[in-house]
């Protein structure tokens, strides 16, 4: 099976980043396949996962946005040579590579594609949200135009969807949608948190969909109770705005700011608890990631992932959304009593193997099985 993944580029610590390498490198493992990852516009920036030798990677060099250097008409007609560009190098790498399936990671590309693959099976996977630009409350201008992006998803064979909550919008528009969970490395050093440390994670990009504000007024909240706890945000910068991002950056009243890091499951495994503010999730890879090493989490009910993943009062707690003092009053509870909290601790871990590659990498093969008939 030969399987071409198109996706912008594989650059930041990202989700979507480690997901796709963790898979494809299990799908080489585990079935030998010939994977190729292609990107747009990758450029020469440092993959930041670890990918197994054997995948193809190439980099179109498509540089969509240059388009933003110019403005009416002429922006229009830049936009247009570089669909053309895409379209061109996209046909050229086809005739190399000669992939079985074709699985596309961003939307905006899926109209480009469609046109140049012929009969060849075009799967869309979902790793944002139909309503991604609803949630962010953008303009109406930019909700119509993510409403339009989303119609073309018509355009491909099947859709893959992280929870069932989106894919019930997507089925909206193509009728053959498949809900395949994300797939993550489940604490393969089998070393745990002891849930001893007065210590408390956060890990997200630093971005408006991750509500960093809420997440202060949750801990001044708590540290006015437990000023001997400590809450350690980690996490690259995204577009936050920049009062909160200033207020990290000068970390007090019990919090530390670390930036991102390589090895995250090294830090889970240092503290107690985490939490998660996000206004939403297409999956939310860090709540299976944290509970796999020890850790209960606390997050709010927010479209989709959360709902999916955490059984509420066995291993971590849904908030009603932005309910700022039920949350704090939940993160308080497990601090006040070590028995709770070692309880959800190990229901965590029997949890979080759902997520394991034993039991989704099977899900792909029943998959693309589908389209070898």
């Amino acid at each position: 099976m030969r399987l071409l993944y198109v996706t912008d580029s594989l650059a930041v610590f990202g989700g979507i980043e480690k997901v796709l390498t963790e898979k494809v490198n299990s799908f080489i493992e585990s079935w030998n396949y010939e994977v190729t990852i292609l990107t747009v516009n990758q450029g020469n920036r440092t993959i930041p996962y670890p990918l197994n030798s054997q995948v193809t990677f190439v980099d179109l060099d498509v540089l969509f946005h240059l388009q933003y250097k110019y403005k009416g008409l002429v922006r229009w007609w830049k936009l247009n040579s570089l669909h053309d560009d895409f379209r061109k190098k996209l046909s050229k790498q086809l005739s190399i590579l000669k992939p079985d399936i074709i699985l596309c990671l961003r939307v905006e590309y899926l109209s480009d594609i469609a046109k140049v693959i012929g009969n060849k099976p075009l799967i869309f996977e979902s790793h944002s949200t139909f309503w991604t630009s609803r949630f962010e409350h953008a303009s109406v201008f930019r909700q119509l135009h993510t409403i339009w992006m989303n119609f073309q998803v018509r355009r491909a064979k099947a859709v893959v969807a992280l929870t069932t909550g989106d894919a019930y919008f997507w089925r909206k528009i193509n009728n053959s949608v498949f809900v395949i969970p994300n797939l993550i490395s489940v604490n393969e050093k089998n070393k745990y948190s002891n849930c001893l440390s007065k210590s408390i994670i956060f890990v997200g990009r630093l971005s408006k969909q991750k509500d960093i504000d809420s997440l202060l007024k949750i801990w001044a909240l708590v540290w006015k109770e437990h000023s001997d706890w400590i809450l350690h945000i980690y996490g690259e910068r995204g577009d936050v705005p920049e009062d909160i991002y200033q207020k990290l950056l000068d970390a007090r009243n019990g919090m530390v700011f670390h930036g991102s890091t390589s090895d995250i499951h090294e830090e889970y495994r240092k503290h107690s608890i985490l939490l998660l503010t996000s206004y939403y999730e297409p999956f939310g890879l860090v709540l299976p990631e944290a509970m796999s090493c020890g850790l209960p989490v606390v997050s709010y009910d927010c479209p989709y992932g959360p709902k999916d993943i955490i059984t509420d009062g066995i291993d971590g707690f849904l908030i009603k959304d932005r309910n700022v003092v039920q949350f704090a009053e939940r993160v308080c509870q497990l601090i006040e009593d070590p028995k709770l909290l070692c309880k959800m601790s190990q229901s965590a871990i029997i949890s979080s193997q759902r997520y394991s590659a034993k039991n989704i990498i099977p899900l792909w093969k029943t998959f693309f099985g589908s389209f070898s008939k």
